[in-house]
């Protein structure tokens, strides 16, 4: 059985702008959602409601990445990235101790795995809301470039950045869709 684990990815340079600390291409991720469980995400502006809204938590910088792409880990690197955010839970949110904390990150690590049954290679997004009750909801799609009726990617970029809105959000855009 082939372990995969979230990567991040830059098409471009939109996270640096997006994030207060964006994510370095490479780093393992995790979808990160437990960094908002300080706030009631109804409440977020800017950069954090960026993050919230459409960001991977890279581990190696706790930095946020717009995308992800599956990538092969072995059992060693994937233990390895466990052990890191469980250090990650107690010296940068409150973990009381890493006995307590290896169980939560496992369980996290094992949720960021299950996102990536596809092939290697394959573009992931996150977005995430909140509901009436201040809970967080997530949904994760994968991002396919556009095709043109034979089937061929077409010759021009294929990805763009769009503002929303609301100045504060970016999302990929993709074959002129906003995804």
């Amino acid at each position: 059985m082939t372990l995969k684990l979230p990567r991040t990815i830059r098409l471009d340079a939109s996270d640096d702008f997006a994030f207060d600390v964006a994510a370095s291409p490479g780093e393992w991720a995790v979808p990160g959602a437990f960094a908002f469980l300080d706030a009631d995400p109804r409440t977020l502006t800017g950069k954090r409601r960026q993050a919230f809204r459409n960001g991977f938590l890279g581990l190696d910088s706790l930095g946020w990445s717009t995308l992800v792409t599956v990538a092969e880990v072995t059992p060693d690197v994937r233990d390895g990235v466990v052990e890191a955010l469980a250090h990650r839970f107690v010296f940068r949110f409150g973990a009381p101790d890493l006995d307590a904390a290896r169980p939560v990150a496992r369980d996290e690590v094992a949720f960021a795995m299950s996102l990536c049954d596809h092939p290697v290679n394959t573009i992931l997004a996150v977005e995430r809301s909140a509901d009436d009750d201040g809970g967080i909801r997530e949904s994760f799609r994968v991002i396919e470039p556009p095709r043109t009726v034979d089937g061929q990617a077409p010759h021009a970029a294929i990805w763009a950045v769009e503002t929303a809105e609301e100045p504060d959000i970016v999302r990929i855009a993709t074959g002129g869709r906003l995804g």
